[in-house]
């Protein structure tokens, strides 16, 4: 393997444990079929469909899983605070403040190539503590000499946001990828310095829901605009994701969209 010819894969929010199963069920066959030498996978939305646990992290690493990136909902379960400071592949926003616990980058290798994966909250309609663009500036400046190649996950929810943070990197990162908005998006491409580019990867979970949640609870919110408890939806789960093939260091061949479903799993 060289920094000329790997794969990597980075699968889109894995919603509840509809999600997670999808996942674990898919992963197999996508390893054989893609060959990816990387697999990121976002898992924000993993612990019934808001944060994650040690537990679930664990499950995911053994799964194979090299990199899990977080979001907005990285705090949620008080019990993961220690598993993110203790763990180094486990990443929660860069430009969070640095008092929270956790960290927002690292570098993981595989036969000599190595791969640093940054994790970015947008700043608008978010909480993040710091601006995104000066933080993801200083990050490369430290990992730099360090890494053969480079992801970003910038979770927002602006789309500008996310375009904008895509042409800030191009031709310094082999990809920026959209998380948080569930819905894959149609512009998937590479950026004229070799960036691979997505405005959302789209949800690893319940089609059948809204973004997840089971759809006749979202929509008794949405109509009577009263308080209604979300449970996330079993329905027709799918993995989005995307897999990009490198050409050289810090630059992209090909990004490929991975829509699938998961017959099956429920």
């Amino acid at each position: 393997m060289t920094e000329d010819e790997i794969g990597i894969l980075f699968v889109g929010d894995v919603v509840g444990g509809i999600g997670k199963r999808t996942l674990l069920k898919l992963l197999p066959t996508l390893r054989d079929r893609l060959e990816p030498a990387f697999v990121v996978v976002n898992a924000e939305n993993a612990a019934g469909g808001l944060g994650i646990t040690p537990r679930i992290a664990d499950e995911l690493f053994a799964a194979g899983v090299d990199v899990i990136t977080l979001g907005n909902h990285t705090y949620r379960h008080r019990e993961i605070y220690p598993y993110l400071d203790a763990h180094e592949r486990i990443l929660r926003p860069a430009n969070f403040l640095r008092s929270q616990p956790g960290h927002g980058w690292c570098v993981v290798a595989h036969d000599g190539v190595r791969l640093g994966v940054v994790s970015l909250s947008g700043n608008l309609f978010m909480n993040a503590g710091r601006p995104a663009f000066a933080e993801v500036d200083a990050v490369l400046h430290a990992m730099k000499g360090d890494v053969d190649h480079v992801l970003v996950d910038m979770h927002a929810e602006a789309t500008s946001e996310k375009v904008g943070m895509g042409w800030h990197l191009d031709g310094r990162v082999t990809a920026v990828l959209g998380t948080h908005t569930h819905v894959p998006t149609a512009d998937a491409r590479i950026l004229p310095g070799g960036t691979a580019y997505i405005t959302d990867v789209g949800m690893t979970g319940p089609r059948g829901g809204v973004i997840g949640v089971k759809r006749e609870l979202a929509i008794e919110s949405m109509v009577t605009k009263m308080p209604v408890k979300f449970e996330t939806s079993t329905e027709d789960p799918w993995i989005n994701a995307v897999l990009i093939r490198t050409d050289g260091a810090l630059r992209a061949r090909s990004i490929e969209q991975v829509l699938e479903p998961a017959p099956g799993v429920v």
